[in-house]
């Protein structure tokens, strides 16, 4: 019997990348995204955390949120954000689904007025990742373990020299993901020295 192509011969098997987009996430386009400065390095990766409304989960909002699609009369707490136009690269729902919406290639519009490592305007050079959560609130052991796997297969891919919450990025406007992120699981889980990392955490 001849053995299976994708097992006997690694080189057959699909690319874990294709042009800034991840194999094994679910693909969603935003038009919310441009091109990075040029030579811009990319080597900070931003964690977040959103649901919406703010405590729901699995409402399918975000995703409509970062394609322009959300309605902006579902709920009394979408009139505070009417309008807004943001994206992420990546959300890992509370199943730990992985989306993806803008090829981390170029920038997407998550960080906002931002600052880190001694450098401005975060977007330029982060791939931001969104965890289905609540500021402050634990998050579920599936999207650890994807968020693991997303953030090896980004450090194979990108020059990362820091991993920082949104937080540590925009101090006293953002406060996600909060006290509930274990930081600690997360190195252990990629096995990284403490430089990676927000010294307060």
């Amino acid at each position: 019997m001849k053995p299976s192509p994708t097992t006997s011969n690694p080189e057959a098997a699909p690319a874990l990348w294709l042009n800034g987009w991840y194999r094994y996430a679910r693909a969603l386009a935003s038009p919310n995204f441009g091109p990075r400065p040029g030579g811009a390095p990319i080597d900070l990766i931003v964690i977040h955390s959103i649901s919406l409304p703010p405590g729901q989960f699995g409402t399918g909002n975000v995703q409509r949120l970062f394609t322009n699609q959300l309605d902006w009369e579902e709920h009394a707490y979408f009139q505070g954000i009417r309008g807004l136009q943001v994206s992420a690269h990546f959300f890992i729902a509370r199943t730990g689904q992985l989306w993806q919406f803008v090829s981390c290639n170029d920038r997407a519009w998550h960080a906002g007025e931002s600052s880190y490592r001694g450098k401005s305007n975060c977007n330029d050079d982060s791939i931001g990742i969104e965890l289905e959560g609540l500021e402050g609130d634990a998050f579920d052991p599936p999207q650890y373990e994807t968020l693991a796997g997303l953030c090896a297969a980004i450090l194979q891919q990108y020059p990362i020299a820091h991993i920082a919450g949104h937080e540590h990025i925009a101090p006293g406007r953002k406060q996600d993901p909060g006290p509930g992120f274990d930081w600690p699981l997360l190195q252990h889980s990629l096995a990284l020295p403490d430089p990676y990392f927000p010294a307060a955490r």
